[in-house]
């Protein structure tokens, strides 16, 4: 099993698709480095070459920021917004949705599961 960036990609899968399970890379991420790494799209993960596992990792390690150091800037980024009281870090502490949507309805995946408020019938 293929070990990049922390991370055991799965061994039965397209190469393609076994490197979007790595936080930050995504399908369009993983085509661009496969093509910088010249390996071809339809390799299955087990079929990989030492060699192709190593043009691979040191591509995402040169030109990629992923894991723990995207997760880290992140959450370094929301603390800032939390921090400096603007609008939309205000949103983040109160965990409302940031940006823009409705809250009268829906916005549940943010505020939780609804509470029941006695009274409210018209």
């Amino acid at each position: 099993m293929a070990r990049i960036s922390g991370i055991d990609i799965p061994k039965n899968k397209h190469i393609e698709i076994a490197l979007t399970y790595i936080y930050g890379i995504g399908r369009s991420t993983a085509q661009k480095i496969l093509v910088e790494a010249n390996v071809d799209f339809n390799t299955r993960t087990e079929k990989l070459t030492e060699a192709e596992v190593a043009r691979i990792r040191e591509v995402i390690d040169k030109n990629y920021k992923v894991e723990g150091d995207l997760r880290r800037d992140v959450s370094m980024d929301i603390k800032r917004l939390m921090d400096l009281g603007c609008y939309r870090g205000l949103r983040h502490r109160k965990g409302l949705p940031v940006r823009g949507q409705r809250t009268k309805t829906n916005a549940r995946t943010r505020k939780g599961p609804a509470r029941t408020v006695a009274g409210k019938k018209k």
